[in-house]
């Protein structure tokens, strides 16, 4: 991945010298546990954890030669533990490292990616507990269809990054596991508690059966799991982009001191951070299709998957870190205007509220046919000619005979619908403790 959206964090995980490290844990772990069950000898398994090294150009140079990185590393390891190193990777083959590694670093990538989810929790709560009566208007279709509250909206998001945050749990532990198993999976030529205790020293599980590669199904999901965390992204930044177009102007992204929007247009504000993460979540979900792709392996390995990982594993988890750090930063800093928010809400007049008017005809005994023709016939005119909807109503005499001028005016309070916005807070947000509401 490019510098420009890499985190240096979730850089070093896809770094040569952190995979090569891993592998190196991996084969003294092996050792270490053969020494233990007298299948090398002891000081072979010493000699491995205490003098194992490897050079990374001298890994290049040699896979240059033999075409084969597993094997290139071994011989650059066996160079620097000497006579002792012909007992290392006794029984094992290719795919018991490198899956084993990648297992490591996909768990190491979710662990970034799930403190990140946490900064965009919190600030989500924050700002949606700032602004929880906070009148704003709901629309379907793009259009304006009755009131809310900005608290509201933004719980939305909060309770769907929470369902995020516990699918790449799952996800984390589907993908976390160890297979230690020889060719084709048998354990014919190393023990199966050598997998067992390579697996808790990287703190991973056992992988209950493998054909000689861990089953990719696990890696599907991961990467699905991404792939619908970049779309609840993607649908968060949408929302800010509609809010921030001129027209709307209810909240934007922060603008800093000396920012610039346009080359040729001195007095733009754009809304570059929400673009930025909707172009970065169609990169994202591009990973999910290859990785479905890679389950269906011929018989017990081949590798036409390692390929497709050495890519949108890094890829992919290197996008999603960065798109949520913009995005929980985008998040803390919105700017929010709430006088904005109101005037566009009585913007058509108070049509808006015209379901409730409609609702207290029928409970006054007036069909609901009769009572959605003549409540339509003022939301039009009131939309088409700029007219004030309760005084519409207020002309026709087959309303006013069943709801009074007191009963209308108070059919147009807004603060009716957030009358169980307490409601759905106590369901969307965990209670918090005394430590985290004196941090919050």
């Amino acid at each position: 991945m490019i510098p420009r959206y890499t985190h240096p964090d979730m850089a070093a995980i896809w770094q040569d010298e952190n995979r090569y490290n891993i592998w190196l844990a991996i084969e003294s772990h092996a050792a270490d546990a053969m020494a233990e069950l007298g299948t090398i000898p002891q000081t072979a398994a010493t000699a491995i954890r205490n003098r194992g090294g490897f050079n990374i150009s001298r890994i290049a140079e040699i896979e240059a030669e033999v075409k084969h990185d597993v094997i290139a590393f071994l011989t650059s390891v066996t160079e620097h533990v000497g006579e002792e190193a012909r007992f290392l990777h006794q029984g094992m083959t290719s795919s018991d490292v490198l899956d084993t590694c990648l297992a490591v670093q996909l768990t190491q990538a979710a662990d970034l990616i799930l403190e990140q989810l946490d900064v965009l929790l919190a600030a989500l709560r924050s700002r949606a507990e700032e602004f929880k009566y906070t009148p704003c208007m709901g629309r379907s279709h793009g259009i304006h269809a009755e009131p809310t509250t900005f608290g509201l909206k933004l719980a939305t998001f909060y309770a769907e990054f929470a369902r995020a945050r516990t699918r790449l749990e799952h996800a984390r532990a589907d993908v976390a596991t160890c297979a230690i198993s020889g060719p084709v999976g048998t354990f014919a030529t190393v023990d199966p508690r050598v997998e067992a205790y390579v697996a808790e020293k990287m703190g991973l599980s056992v992988e209950p059966v493998s054909t000689q590669v861990i089953p990719r199904d696990r890696h599907a999901m991961f990467f699905a799991t991404l792939g619908v965390l970049a779309g609840s992204m993607e649908r968060l930044v949408t929302e800010i982009r509609h809010l921030q177009r001129t027209e709307v102007r209810e909240a934007q992204e922060a603008f800093s001191k000396g920012q610039k929007g346009s080359s040729a247009m001195p007095h733009k504000k754009n809304p570059i951070g929400s673009e930025n993460i909707t172009g970065l979540a169609r990169l994202i979900r591009s990973a999910v299709i290859p990785a479905m792709e890679d389950i269906a392996l011929w018989h017990e390995r081949d590798i036409s998957h390692s390929s497709v990982e050495r890519v949108i594993a890094p890829d992919a988890t290197i996008l999603t870190d960065y798109a949520l750090r913009r995005l929980g930063k985008m998040v803390q800093e919105l700017v929010v205007y709430p006088d904005a928010m109101r005037r566009n809400l009585d913007m058509l007049g108070g049509t808006v509220y015209s379901q409730r008017i409609l609702l207290a005809l029928t409970q006054k005994g007036m069909s609901r046919e009769d009572a959605y023709a003549a409540v339509q016939a003022a939301a039009l005119e009131a939309w088409e000619a700029g007219k004030d909807f309760k005084q519409l109503l207020g002309t026709n005499t087959a309303i006013t005979e069943h709801l009074s001028v007191q009963e209308l005016d108070e059919l147009f309070d807004p603060t009716a619908y957030s009358k169980h916005v307490d409601t759905i807070f106590a369901r969307v947000f965990p209670p918090q403790s005394k430590q985290q509401r004196k941090a919050g």
